[in-house]
């Protein structure tokens, strides 16, 4: 199982960056996705997930309305639209699948594993 996390980049706050993860070496389409994010100096923190069948979707509060999580089961791939970036969402983002299959989606990082390489994104006011 590989995820390999793009996209990101150093930005002006209030610009837009999608991020992509494509996964390879297992069934996509049966397990949820996740964006997790970390700032230097803080613990790992839930951004986005969602569910197998692209359903369903779930934030953290600090993203709604801002970021857009989304997949393509064909392309093997997970997207995290983020508009409207804030120099507080700076940090490495990562994502992940969801330990189990069908497993719905959860805010906890205990319940993914196969962490993709992170992407750095940097916001500047």
């Amino acid at each position: 199982v590989q995820l390999q996390a793009s996209g990101g980049g150093s930005v002006q706050a209030g610009d837009s960056l999608r991020l992509s993860c494509e996964a390879s070496g297992y069934i996509f389409s049966l397990y949820a996705m996740a964006w997790f994010r970390q700032a230097p100096g803080k613990e790992r923190e839930f951004v986005a997930a969602i569910s197998w069948s692209g359903g369903y979707t779930t934030y953290t509060e600090s993203v709604k309305s801002r970021f857009t999580i989304s997949r393509d089961n064909a392309k093997r791939t997970a997207y995290l639209q983020m508009n409207n970036l804030r120099p507080e969402d700076t940090a490495v983002y990562s994502c992940a699948r969801r330990r189990e299959k069908y497993g719905e989606i959860t805010l906890s990082s205990f319940d993914y594993g196969n962490w993709g390489q992170g992407t750095q994104v940097t916001v500047s006011s």
